[in-house]
């Protein structure tokens, strides 16, 4: 064996020794004292300094850590109760018209939106919501293909054809939506709500959420729609 083999064997056999027992320099504090390493700028070290830098270091990766936990938590909490509200003015309402109404309150409330439309495929020529009901072969519905058939919700800046179709005249201040399709056994159609703010709808917003605030408009609608008939 030569002299590099042997110390690089020592070096492995002192490293093992340490990890094995790690209240050595407990006994020999006076080691910690002496001994220095390397630091990245030239200079050299102790061992103590290194391990508080480390220290340092960890208890920092720690925090961030829990700071970003304490973060989701509090989006979460906001998350429940914003649909926790939405569920109670849904609840709330005795009449389509009350659910229109009390969505577009809350809606602008808690989640901050601008525009409100709620498009539903069906004849229903009698109702003083004429806007809501749209023929089912009406030209429109052509500009929701993929939203319709794939029942994906779809965030980010709509096309000038789908904003006129659910926005009316307000299309041209909606600068970015979320195209939330409905699809139930009673109840077919198109949430969609905009914002004058380019980035609150972000085309990288997870689905999730606005698919259960679809389900629990849609489920009320169709009560709703149950007793006009």
């Amino acid at each position: 064996m030569n002299d590099q083999q042997h110390a690089l064997l020592s070096e492995a056999q002192v490293a093992a020794y340490l990890q094995q027992h790690p209240e050595f320099f407990h006994a020999h504090l006076d080691l910690l004292e002496s001994m220095h390493i390397p630091h990245p700028s030239g200079n050299a070290i102790s061992l103590i300094a290194k391990q508080l830098e480390l220290f340092r270091t960890r208890h920092q990766e720690q925090e961030n850590q829990l700071t970003a936990l304490i973060d989701i938590a509090r989006e979460n909490d906001a998350a429940f109760n914003r649909m926790h509200e939405l569920t109670l003015a849904m609840l709330e309402a005795n009449s389509l018209e009350d659910a229109v109404a009390n969505l577009s309150e809350v809606l602008a409330e808690c989640f901050l939106t601008d525009f409100v439309a709620i498009k539903i495929i069906k004849q229903h020529p009698n109702s003083p919501l004429n806007n809501i009901f749209v023929d089912p072969d009406d030209a429109g519905w052509k500009h929701f293909t993929s939203e319709l058939t794939g029942n994906q919700p779809k965030c980010g800046r709509p096309t000038l054809a789908q904003a006129r179709f659910l926005f009316g005249d307000a299309a041209a201040e909606v600068r970015s939506s979320a195209i939330i399709p409905m699809a139930f056994t009673r109840l077919e159609g198109l949430l969609a709500i905009g914002s004058r703010d380019e980035a609150r709808f972000h085309y990288s917003m997870g689905s999730l959420f606005l698919t259960q605030m679809s389900e629990i408009i849609g489920t009320r609608l169709i009560s709703l729609l149950q007793d006009m008939e």
